[in-house]
Formats: structure tokens, sequence, C-alpha cells
């Protein structure tokens, strides 16, 4: 039988990310007015936020001290995710041509949206705060169609453009100024099994992606061991299991190397 306390968790996590994203966009996801500075945070829906979500760390962590003291580390570092994010939007807007502003990448990018979630959720499963991390992506998930697990690391001005079906796993890295199409998986290659049969946790099992790079649409990279080097550009549908040298180009017939002429030739 499930634990009574658990009752309401996910709807109390989902009325958190809202009141957050409210938080950080009161303009765009806030109540109407006739004018709302588009830079303006909301103390007010922090202060909701804070409200709601404190129980619910209680609920996980089964103590209400524990909870208030890992709230008031999460609450306090929302400024730096603001800031990120800002960083994020930037790079959707000048990496897609049909972008026509500001407030479109905010109301209408799904990868902006899931973005958005996973950096909220990422605080939280560095603090080891358990269940409620995956709780929040996997609403990004319902959302928008994108899976990026919380424990990935990822840097700034990161952009997914179109989104549906992206999956990022755990251990992944991504560098800055990344751009991901849909379809795009970075994940794991096979699973070490232990004594028991079963997989192995708490293991490095997805790629590292350098800075600058470009994966387009259902391109799959795989293994923890797995790098990919900066300003790599990584072809539609390419199946990558093994390091690809900074400054190439994968296709699905091979991989292009850069010549310093600017040209490039098949290998």
């Amino acid at each position: 039988m499930a634990d009574i306390t658990f009752l309401g968790l996910n709807r109390s996590v989902c009325e958190a990310i809202c009141l957050l994203m409210q938080a950080f966009f009161p303009a765009h996801f806030g109540e109407a007015t006739d004018a709302v500075d588009p830079d303006a945070k909301s103390p007010e829906m922090t202060a909701r936020a804070r409200e709601i979500l404190t129980p619910a760390l209680a609920v996980v962590l089964r103590s209400r001290k524990e909870a208030e003291k890992q709230s008031a580390v999460f609450f306090d570092a929302l400024p730096s995710v603001r800031e990120v994010l800002d960083t994020d939007i930037e790079a959707a807007y000048y990496g897609d041509p049909a972008a026509t502003g500001r407030d479109e990448v905010i109301l209408t990018y799904p990868g902006f949206y899931a973005t958005c979630i996973y950096r909220i959720a990422h605080l939280l499963y560095l603090q080891k705060v358990p269940i409620i991390p995956r709780m929040m992506s996997e609403y990004a998930h319902r959302q928008t169609g994108i899976d990026i697990h919380p424990g990935a690391e990822i840097g700034r001005y990161f952009f997914i453009d179109h989104g549906t079906g992206v999956v990022i796993g755990e251990t992944a890295t991504i560098g800055e100024h990344v751009k991901i199409y849909q379809h795009v998986t970075l994940g794991a290659k096979s699973f070490k099994l232990g004594e028991d049969g079963h997989p192995v946790k708490g293991i490095k099992r997805h790629p590292d992606i350098g800075n600058g790079v470009v994966i387009y649409a259902g391109a799959t990279i795989l293994g923890g061991e797995t790098v990919i080097g900066d300003n790599c550009v990584i072809g539609g549908n390419a199946w990558v299991t093994k390091s690809i040298p900074a400054n190439e180009t994968v296709t699905i017939r091979g991989y292009v190397k850069k010549r310093s002429d600017g040209s490039e030739g098949e290998k």
C-alpha cells in the first residue's frame, strides 16, 4: 500500500512549478495586467511556491526541519537560475531564424519550457532531494515530449529547437552554446551488470558534449566514454558510439574532417 503521506505530492509539485514560472516571468505566466515589466520578478509567487514546496520536501525527506533547510538553500539559489535562463532565451532567439522576439521564445518554445523546469529540478537534484526532481522532469516530459533527467549537467546558452522526442540521460554533460534538434538521444550504450545480474547504478552511462556543438534531428549519441569535441556538427540520424575530435562533422556515411581552408573531405 502506498504511503499515505505521498497523497497529493504530485499536485503540489506541479503547482510549485507553475508558481515558479510565474515568479520568473510574471508578464508571461502571471495574471493578466494592463502593464507588467517583462523583466520583473514576482516575490509574491516565489513566496507562494515556497509555501507549497516546503511541505512537499518534508514528505520525501521525512523531516520538517531538513525540508526547511533544503528549501532555504533552493530558494536562495533561484536568482542564479533566472540569470542562466536569460542566456537560454538569447540562444533560442539567435539560434532560430523564425523567432520574432524574446516573448515568443518564453511563451511558445517547448524546448525553453523544458529547459526552465530542468534547471529548477537540477538544483534539487544537486541537493540530493529524492523523487521531487524526477517528478518535475516528468511533468516537463508530459507537457513537451522532452525528457531531460535532472542529473544532467547543461551549460549556458542551451537551445532545443522543436524538441519532441529529445532524451538527455542522467550522467550526460553538455557544454555552452549547444543546439539540439528534435528526436535527439544522449543515452547509454549498454548497462554494466552487477553480481546480482541487475544494472549497476551510479556509474557514468551517458556522453559528454563539448561547447558549440550542433546535433541535428534524429541523431543518437551513446555511452559514458563517448566525448563529442567542441564545435562538432552531428548530422541528422547519425549513430555515434565513439568519441569525435573537436571541429568534426559527422554524417550517416561516416564523418567529415574540416580542412584549414574551410572545405570538407569525407573520411
